[in-house]
């Protein structure tokens, strides 16, 4: 663990509520991300954000000053994530295609892409978005944290408190399940066309 988290947790424990604002700060960018990925969703991923930081700060005399603070705030934004993911599991997608279609949109390579090209990556965002939407919790969490986040088997499985082996099986069912899900707009692109 880097020397500064250290110092502000020992901080924290000792009452110091100033060097807890010091560690929301310097971590909150990074589990936002995780819980955003997950979530799908600015507002639930917020909500993430914020219970990750109500259970840190409540559960912080468990820490194991061992243990690198960043993996442990990340396993609590994982959990945090997938309990909210269950809360609004029937209304979360409903409302966020049309991000997942700014962000295929946004990762286009620079440059005016044609109206077939634009039509074409909103159809993949929205597919990927319901084919997301329809992973269980523990799958989507493990392909986002793999994928998206570039994280090793180790972490994720620390992360999801899974044996190395369950994690790349979540892993392994999620692409396969996306694979199916994109194979018709993947086969015949212009058929996705209007």
């Amino acid at each position: 663990m880097s020397s500064d988290d250290l110092a502000a947790v020992r901080r924290v424990r000792a009452g110091d509520l100033e060097a807890f604002e010091a560690l929301v700060a310097t971590h909150s960018r990074s589990v936002y991300r995780i819980c955003h990925r997950i979530l799908g969703e600015p507002a639930a991923a917020e909500d993430a954000v914020q219970e990750t930081f109500l259970r840190a700060f409540r559960f912080l005399g468990r820490f194991d000053d061992r243990a690198e603070l960043s993996t442990w705030l990340h396993r609590i934004a994982v959990n945090a994530a997938i309990d909210e993911l269950r809360k609004r599991r029937r209304h979360l997608w409903s409302t966020s295609h049309a991000s997942a279609a700014v962000a295929v949109e946004e990762s286009l390579p620079s440059g005016e892409p044609s109206p077939d090209r634009r039509a074409f990556s909103s159809e993949v965002g929205r597919a990927t978005a319901a084919a997301l939407a329809g992973l269980t919790p523990v799958e989507r969490t493990a392909f986002v944290l793999r994928h998206y986040e570039g994280r090793s088997i180790a972490e994720i499985s620390a992360a999801l408190g899974k044996r190395e082996n369950a994690t790349k099986q979540s892993i392994f069912r999620a692409v396969r399940k996306l694979r199916a899900a994109l194979a018709p707009l993947l086969e015949s692109p212009h058929a996705a066309l209007p």
